[in-house]
């Protein structure tokens, strides 16, 4: 793969800022309030550790934090427009057929009861039970990379039954409560009806048994969703008929029906389990049900994976497809520690929404950078010959000229 040279690099960078600033310019009624968004993502793509709205005021020449948070609170512009353009800029560059949908959530550490949808609820972020705000995402994954394309806030129920509550954080009238695999179920039908091109969808235990594969299979998607060791295993094939667990399906496998397979690349080189598929009989001809197990080599621990695939898909595949979903983990801690995805400090539904997809813009934009640099033929460097005949020419128009 040819990489860019550092020049070619910060032209991309300059070009690509450019460009993502002026696509999200309509969003804004007021050319000053635009330049504000402008400096809002300038902010967020600088160096400092934290984006919070003094270190983005002070790096954007403002002397206080009241045009960052005016960009969050108090003015006037859909989330959701900026959503869409997110995703359909990410797209441009990394759309692929084959890509995967990758559905997961995280957590915002918060501290008080005031910000939106914030409760002592379980993240597995700190992996743990704490004071937090939850956010679905929805990551698209391609062999060209990756990029958010879609976000939602949960609301629990402590919140949903309070309108007090809702009403001084400006939630929406016609948001109610949602579990996160119907926040899930929403996103994969809203890049469906995008027409955003992708053929798998994936996602962990969470989302594993729920209407979400309903919706999948309504778009005529596949899926490889995390389901526990007690999940309910159905097979309806001729002379294999069986209803088990998925853990005693594991344990009724023979030492041949492991294969050792890489899910793709980690930051230690590849990430080898060994995996084992049961299909199981599906009434349609042309697609299967199945059961992917992944076993730990260091310790024998066991991962299940409900499946749906187009007939005759094999487990390589499989095992690519479940290997995606470690991609939204990194770019979850990316987004964070580079981004400042969890630096909010609006406690406002808009807020939230609002910071969130200014982060996903920005982290699109470096993956937009990151394929483009990546794929740039680098500048063939002259050998010394040719350079000394360049010189020698340029020597003799000079005295030409002279």
């Amino acid at each position: 793969m040819a990489v860019a040279s550092i020049e070619t690099t910060l032209e991309l960078w300059a070009s690509s800022l450019r460009d993502v600033k002026a696509r999200m310019r309509p969003l804004f009624t007021q050319e000053r309030v635009a330049v504000s968004a402008g400096l809002f993502l300038d902010g967020l793509l600088g160096g400092e550790p934290r984006k919070t709205g003094w270190m983005r005021a002070e790096a954007a020449g403002d002397p206080g934090p009241w045009r960052q948070q005016a960009i969050l609170g108090r003015g006037r512009w859909d989330a959701d427009d900026l959503r869409d353009i997110v995703r359909d800029y990410a797209l441009e560059t990394l759309a692929d057929d084959d890509a995967v949908l990758v559905v997961d959530e995280t957590g915002f550490l918060k501290q008080g009861k005031a910000s939106c949808g914030v409760a002592r609820q379980y993240t597995g972020s700190v992996g743990k039970i704490t004071n937090c705000q939850i956010g679905v995402f929805a990551a698209y994954v391609s062999r060209h990379g990756h990029a958010f394309i879609d976000r939602a806030l949960y609301l629990p129920k402590a919140w949903t039954d309070d309108p007090a509550r809702l009403k001084a954080a400006h939630v929406p009238d016609e948001a109610a409560f949602a579990t996160k695999p119907a926040l899930a179920r929403a996103m994969i039908e809203r890049a469906a009806a995008a027409g955003v091109p992708f053929a798998w969808v994936a996602a962990d235990s969470v989302y594993g048994i729920s209407d979400v594969e309903a919706a999948i299979r309504l778009a005529s998607k596949g899926y490889v969703l995390g389901v526990a060791s007690s999940y309910t295993v159905k097979s309806l094939g001729k002379g294999k008929s069986f209803t088990k667990t998925a853990a005693a399906v594991a344990q009724s496998l023979l030492p041949q029906e492991w294969r050792r397979l890489s899910a793709g690349d980690g930051t230690k080189g590849p990430r080898l389990y060994d995996w084992a598929y049961v299909e199981l009989a599906d009434r349609s001809r042309r697609w299967t049900r199945g059961l992917l197990i992944r076993r730990s080599i260091a310790n024998g621990e066991l991962g299940f994976f409900s499946t749906f695939a187009p007939a005759g898909t094999g487990i390589e595949t499989l095992v690519r497809v479940a290997g995606a979903r470690w991609t939204i983990e990194v770019a979850f801690e990316t987004a964070k520690n580079e981004l400042g995805l969890d630096h909010n400090e609006t406690r406002s539904w808009h807020g939230w929404h609002r910071h969130v997809s200014l982060v996903m813009l920005a982290f699109a934009m470096m993956a937009a950078i990151r394929h483009r640099a990546n794929n740039t033929r680098p500048k063939q460097t002259p050998s010394p010959r040719i350079l000394a005949r360049q010189r020698l020419s340029a020597g003799q128009f000079r005295k030409s000229a002279a």
